[in-house]
């Protein structure tokens, strides 16, 4: 990549947030001496202690009745009430709930009867250390925090007037521009080009990312040569107008990452995710010095901690927390917040089944610091939902996020009628 693209990228990255650029140019190692290291994490920490949540928007409390887990077949549905009757739903990451659902029931859902729903920071605190549920930090317990969480916003949106993106930020981006993802691993490069092209036409997407190596294995390729042939493949197929991405999935070490890192340079890719496994923190730091790429990860990350580190050190350009997989919308504006405050942009990253794309959306819709394109893998026409102001689809590759209160669509409620209470 050269330094003009790379440069242009960035300052579109980050041109929304006003904040100056701290990114590749500035990671020397006088940036890394205790002071400045230190300076930086102050900053982190000030962005961490401001508050996500809008609680001026709700003058009365709040309190919660019932919190109930539905479900119906393989789909799972979160209902909150609250003592006034307001009733906010959410549609879980399927996927992950199968296995997940009785730490919801048995280590979730009793905390919350009786708690104000204004008090939602607070309640992530108390959770947390509710039954010792820090010790299942990870996907067992953020999946089902954040099935929890978006029922409970799409409550206080419907209270408030206001859709999810309103509660927690302001509204930068009512439209959201989509990358358009695949997963083609296990067909040649020739194989691969044809379905990426279908998918491309069909969301008319502006930006493309493929899948290079193995996942997770070891520098394996999926099958072997795949990943040098499909880099300038690709790039040749869609021309130099495309905005393309590549993530491996954590497939390398350190030396093979940084060789295909240069690989996707000379192609003049945008960006690079997980180029080492996700938990290799000080490995992905050294990949990020060697190379002009921006580096993207954090879909697997867990911890605000680990997060912290890995903007403060510049071992990421790009953070991408999952909302299911990282707790919810709240703690990963945190995380936004704080790459906003290092001049780093937030793609977040789309996981699941359910809803989870609707939640992104408005997640973006909210980000002063979003990446250009967002995750598409497409629509989930299983849940079936109604709503003004948006139809959910891509065209020419925008999304318009839906305006109404709360989730902004409903679910059909004779859907939801099928779903039965669990109990274990």
């Amino acid at each position: 990549m050269t330094s003009t693209r790379r440069s242009f990228l960035k300052a579109s990255l980050l041109s929304a947030a006003g904040a100056p650029l701290f990114l590749s140019s500035c990671r020397t190692a006088s940036d890394r001496q205790y002071p400045a290291l230190q300076a930086s994490y102050a900053s982190l920490d000030e962005a961490l202690a401001a508050p996500v949540l809008k609680r001026n928007l709700f003058p009365d409390p709040v309190v919660i009745d019932r919190l109930e887990l539905l479900r119906y077949e393989g789909n799972f549905i979160c209902r909150v009430t609250s003592t006034d009757g307001a009733e906010g739903l959410s549609v879980a990451n399927n996927d992950q709930m199968a296995s997940l659902y009785p730490v919801f029931v048995n280590r979730l859902q009793p905390l919350f009867p009786g708690k104000d729903a204004r008090d939602w920071e607070a309640l992530l605190e108390e959770v947390y250390l509710y039954k010792s549920n820090y010790k299942l930090q990870n996907l067992a317990l953020w999946v089902p925090l954040a099935t929890i969480e978006f029922a409970v916003l799409d409550m206080l949106g419907k209270i408030a007037g206001k859709p999810m993106g309103e509660l927690i930020g302001e509204i930068h981006h009512p439209r959201v521009a989509v990358y358009q993802a695949n997963n083609f691993r296990g067909k040649s490069a020739a194989e691969s080009i044809g379905p990426i092209r279908r998918q491309v036409e069909k969301s008319g997407a502006r930006a493309v990312k493929i899948k290079v190596g193995g996942r997770m294995s070891r520098n394996l390729d999926h099958p072997p040569g795949r990943t040098e042939e499909l880099i300038p493949m690709v790039r040749k197929a869609f021309g130099d107008q495309m905005i393309l991405y590549a993530d491996s999935n954590g497939s390398y070490d350190v030396p093979e990452a940084i060789r295909i890192g240069r690989l996707l340079e000379e192609y003049n890719y945008d960006f690079y995710e997980e180029p080492v496994p996700f938990d290799w923190y000080e490995e992905t730091q050294k990949v990020n010095e060697a190379l002009s790429i921006p580096l993207a990860g954090g879909e697997q990350e867990p911890s605000m901690r680990n997060f912290r580190w890995l903007i403060s050190n510049h071992a990421l350009d790009i953070v991408q927390p999952d909302l299911f997989y990282f707790g919810g919308m709240v703690r990963s504006m945190k995380v936004a917040r704080m790459a906003a405050a290092m001049g780093k942009a937030c793609t977040p990253h789309i996981s699941g089944s359910g809803l989870g794309y609707l939640y992104m959306m408005h997640f973006v819709s909210a980000l002063p610091n979003a990446g250009p394109f967002h995750e598409f893998k497409g629509f989930n026409g299983r849940i079936p939902l109604d709503g003004p102001g948006s139809s959910m689809s891509s065209f020419n590759g925008m999304v318009v996020v839906p305006t109404a209160p709360g989730l902004g669509m409903d679910i059909d409620p004779d859907f939801v009628a099928k779903h039965q209470v669990v109990e274990i």
